[in-house]
């Protein structure tokens, strides 16, 4: 039988088709909820430390060592970890004693994964998850066969995902190496210039937030850039053609990005048209390489001024040479950073994957006493 064949079929599952086997318990029957402990008086070892907020660091000594699922007490009370492998936990993180005779553990992490645990947050300041409040959950237990099957399904798709996020990390450093390599010049190889002398820069224009649309609507249907990317929609235009624009204020001032058509730029983008001889798409590049941000003024603030990156010196090879190494690292930017091709969008289409498939599998009918 194909995985995808009984995933259907688990899919399709009510208490009758079960045999009435889809029992809901409250978490303290299937779980015990364990406090964690100091550890500042434990030695240096391999054993990690956990915290709400993950891996603190190491000791010689494990509070547990059985699977089990760590759910935070305090702080980032979303953040669940499902552990095969002995480890310590301090008092922010409570671990769980799991009756595996009654619920497969990473059925159980699969589970609590599905729950708005900050709808249950009882803290007035830093989010807080209570003892009383988690033992209260309710639990589907299914036949342990079908909790097997669906976690053997789930992972699967966190497999694909995590091989996914591998070869786009591999790619990523394959990107860099190249780039690096492409775009570094001696003194002597090329001309070199201004970026002034090669590119006209000037900043947007302001143009009112109650102007902007969220979605394309009517006559909004031009995006409108700020320092960061699309601010929303707006029903007309600044420029026209085939630009980049350089974030010019905030913490991520100096990105830049490639657009072309129709679009509004407010005054925090940096418009750039490409003078004569030099590649619009390889000045997209070099920029990157050069980041942009090192020049930010050191600021609550952070700004870029753009006078002052106009007088910075920039390599100019023949423009056969341009559209040679544009070839390339442009294949290596869609493969690495395109949300509509490449890595990120496969990633982005099996987590979407990932998650409707878990939704479905996990959605059990619950008793009309604890709907």
């Amino acid at each position: 039988m194909s995985s995808i064949s009984f995933m259907e079929k688990l899919l399709n599952l009510s208490a009758d088709k079960l045999g009435g086997a889809v029992e809901w318990q409250p978490l303290e029957s299937v779980a015990k909820i364990k406090h964690g402990k100091d550890w500042k008086n434990l030695s240096a070892g391999d054993v990690p430390v956990y915290g709400s907020g993950g891996i603190m660091g190491y000791v010689d000594t494990y509070a547990y060592n059985k699977p089990t699922v760590l759910i935070p007490r305090k702080g980032s009370i979303t953040n669940i970890f499902y552990i095969e492998s002995p480890f310590w936990n301090v008092d922010t993180i409570y671990y769980t004693e799991i009756d595996d005779e009654k619920i497969v553990p990473k059925f159980f992490y699969y589970f609590i994964k599905t729950i708005d645990l900050l709808a249950l947050d009882t803290g007035s300041g830093r989010p807080s998850l209570t003892q009383a409040i988690l033992n209260k959950l309710q639990i589907p237990i299914p036949p342990l066969p079908i909790q097997a099957e669906i976690v053997r399904i789930l992972d699967a798709f966190t497999a694909l995902s995590a091989e996914l996020t591998a070869e786009l990390t591999a790619r990523k450093k394959q990107y860099n190496y190249y780039r690096d390599k492409l775009l570094s010049f001696d003194e002597g190889d090329v001309e070199w210039k201004t970026l002034g002398e090669m590119l006209h820069l000037r900043a947007g224009q302001h143009i009112s937030a109650s102007n902007i649309m969220p979605t394309p609507c009517g006559d909004y249907v031009y995006p409108c850039f700020g320092g960061n990317g699309i601010r929303g929609f707006v029903n007309k235009n600044s420029h026209n053609g085939v630009h980049l624009l350089i974030g010019r204020q905030g913490a991520l001032c100096g990105n830049v990005q490639r657009t072309k058509g129709k679009f509004y730029a407010t005054e925090h983008a940096v418009v750039v048209t490409a003078k004569g001889g030099i590649n619009i798409d390889w000045a997209f590049h070099l920029l990157t390489y050069m980041n942009l941000n090192q020049y930010a003024s050191q600021s609550a603030q952070p700004g870029l001024a753009v006078g002052k990156i106009e007088t910075l010196q920039i390599p100019i090879p023949p423009l056969t040479e341009q559209a040679r190494i544009v070839a390339i690292l442009d294949k290596f930017d869609a493969l690495t950073n395109s949300i509509t091709q490449g890595l990120p969008r496969e990633i982005e289409l099996r987590q979407q994957q990932y998650e409707y498939y878990r939704d479905l599998l996990l959605s059990f009918a619950k008793p009309k006493e604890l709907s």
